[in-house]
């Protein structure tokens, strides 16, 4: 495999997460993805703790209406990626983030964990972007019950 493939999607990767760090509007983060219309946007969790969660957003469309969903239900701060994994013979990129985030309409936060599978067409384009996140805490955090179990 070489090693400018691994470089150049590791690249991709990086750029496509800063663009989250850097709190860049959804039409900028939307460059990063592929323009076919089998791109997919994936977090995974039950569909009842939250209107993102377990829902395929496909499609240009779809993955816009899932950044707005988001936006919709939560503000982060301080986010940050490291730990990346590059599987160059797969396309793929696993990356671990850290930030805090708010429910907007609870006003409460927590600090997650969280990761990104990632893989890219030839052209070093998001087609799928699959998403592991605390569903429980934004659970809580949606029914303003999050500092209820803190204490």
């Amino acid at each position: 495999m070489p090693h400018h493939k691994r470089a150049d999607l590791l690249e991709a990767a990086t750029s496509f997460c800063a663009s989250f760090a850097q709190k860049k509007p959804p039409d900028e983060i939307l460059r990063h993805f592929s323009t076919s219309d089998t791109i997919l946007a994936f977090e995974h969790g039950l569909p009842e703790l939250a209107p993102f969660l377990g829902r395929e957003f496909r499609g240009r469309e779809g993955v816009q209406e899932y950044f707005e969903t988001i936006s919709s239900c939560l503000s982060y701060e301080d986010m940050r990626f490291a730990d990346y994994i590059v599987d160059a013979a797969e396309n793929r990129v696993a990356v671990r983030g850290t930030a805090k985030f708010t429910w907007t309409a609870t006003g409460e936060s927590w600090d997650e964990v969280f990761a990104y599978a990632l893989k890219f067409d030839e052209e070093r384009k998001v087609v799928r972007y699959e998403i592991w996140a605390d569903s429980g805490a934004a659970y809580l955090a949606s029914k303003g019950r999050l500092k209820e179990i803190r204490s």
